[in-house]
């Protein structure tokens, strides 16, 4: 083994420095996405029947190193199957990225200010509100589905599209930047969620962790029930947070 190990390092060019870089960039972007998800303990089993497989290897125990190589086609289908909302997200991800995202979240973060004082407002009077902000992955195909704004980002009209009989106040307001995209748009719901029984017929909080599972948007939900403020980013939902937590949260997460 040691044998071999030397007469590779004694092999070892550019190109495979190279490699070793891509993959080890690859893996790393991978687990920084799928952290603090289902996933994260799921690609840990799978590393652990890895190492299963080389120990038996090298230990020769025939017995087990057959059966762990007899499953290993059917675990590439399980790891595409198992991990295809986080290889789209991934995807998507890699096509979203943009050198204006930095400029961009310096720009909402002069806007911050208006969107806490629009939450307050919202849920001091218990008015429902779902607010949708754009991280690196692109939300255009949400904002498409409903009314185009692209207005300045303010308090009040942050506050006006909620208001009851407004007639975008039942859909999601898109933000990017210091500017409201488009209002009254339609969030895709979560395929699996851990709210809960008392959870299953709020479509704002449902609709709020379907995109955060499928993008990584940050979703600000006001409960026009009891006026609770949530936030949902990677497919979990925080509940009950007040206006410090909430920027606190908020902050940490786009940064």
């Amino acid at each position: 083994m040691f044998a071999n190990i030397i007469t590779a390092l004694s092999s070892f060019t550019l190109g495979d420095l190279i490699d070793i870089i891509l993959v080890t960039f690859i893996v790393y972007s991978f687990f920084r996405l799928i952290k603090d998800t289902k996933a994260y303990q799921m690609a840990i089993g799978l590393g652990i029947v890895g190492i299963m497989f080389i120990i038996t290897q090298w230990g020769k125990l025939v017995v087990s190193h057959w059966i762990i190589k007899i499953f290993i086609p059917y675990l590439i289908i399980a790891i595409i199957i198992l991990f295809q909302d986080e290889i789209r997200r991934f995807l998507t991800s890699i096509g979203s990225r943009s050198l204006k995202k930095p400029v961009l979240l310096k720009s909402f973060t002069e806007k911050l200010q208006d969107v806490f004082l629009a939450v307050e407002v919202l849920s001091s009077k218990k008015i429902g509100a779902l607010i949708a902000i754009e991280k690196e992955i692109i939300l255009k195909g949400y904002a498409d589905r409903g009314t185009k704004i692209d207005a300045v980002l303010s308090k009040d009209l942050l506050v006006s599209i909620f208001f009851p009989h407004s007639p975008l106040h039942d859909g999601a307001v898109i933000i990017r930047g210091n500017k409201i995209l488009a209002a009254g748009c339609l969030l895709p719901l979560p395929a699996y969620h851990e709210l809960g029984e008392e959870f299953l017929t709020r479509t704002r909080h449902l609709a709020a962790i379907g995109l955060s599972q499928e993008t990584d948007a940050a979703v600000i939900v006001v409960s026009e029930e009891n006026g609770s403020i949530c936030l949902a980013v990677k497919g979990h939902l925080k509940r009950n947070l007040n206006k410090e937590e909430l920027k606190e949260n908020l902050l940490n997460y786009l940064r």
